[in-house]
């Protein structure tokens, strides 16, 4: 039974939560969604065993690959998720993951002694074959053009 049809417990006809949703998951989207998802698989791994085992050699990059973890996780939930609000909550998760690529990986090539191991956005992500820097631009434009697909 479709999603608006459904009846509660006291028989009146209620309505769901992703009734109202536009899917942001079909097409393209649905890549995006897979490779956030590695992405996150790969961050949270790697983070997770970093700060268990040598977190006291090097605490900063070992938690910006957690912050970077979260940040997938977080993309990819709003992506899954759909409708307007996780669109644009996705849209600025993006560009806060850009930013944050960006600035780890300038400080990483500027100053690279102050990593003395790397994260997840290190030098633009080159360790994941710069997927971290890519990723998020190709988000912010696939979020963006939902959103001029949905006006029309």
């Amino acid at each position: 039974m479709p999603d608006s049809d459904t009846t509660n417990a006291t028989g009146a006809a209620a309505t769901t939560a992703t009734a109202g949703r536009k899917r942001l998951v079909s097409g393209p989207g649905l890549l995006l969604v897979w490779l956030y998802g590695v992405m996150v698989v790969g961050a949270v791994s790697r983070s997770a065993f970093q700060i268990s085992t040598e977190f006291d050699r090097a605490p900063l990059p070992y938690a910006l690959s957690a912050v970077a973890a979260l940040a997938y996780a977080f993309i990819t939930y709003s992506l899954v998720r759909g409708g307007e609000t996780a669109r644009k909550a996705a849209l600025i998760c993006c560009a806060a993951e850009l930013a944050g690529v960006l600035a780890v990986g300038t400080w990483t090539v500027v100053r690279p002694e102050s990593f003395p191991d790397t994260t997840v956005w290190s030098q633009f992500g080159m360790g994941y074959l710069f997927i971290p820097v890519i990723l998020p631009i190709t988000g912010m434009l696939w979020l963006r053009k939902r959103r001029e697909a949905a006006t029309r």
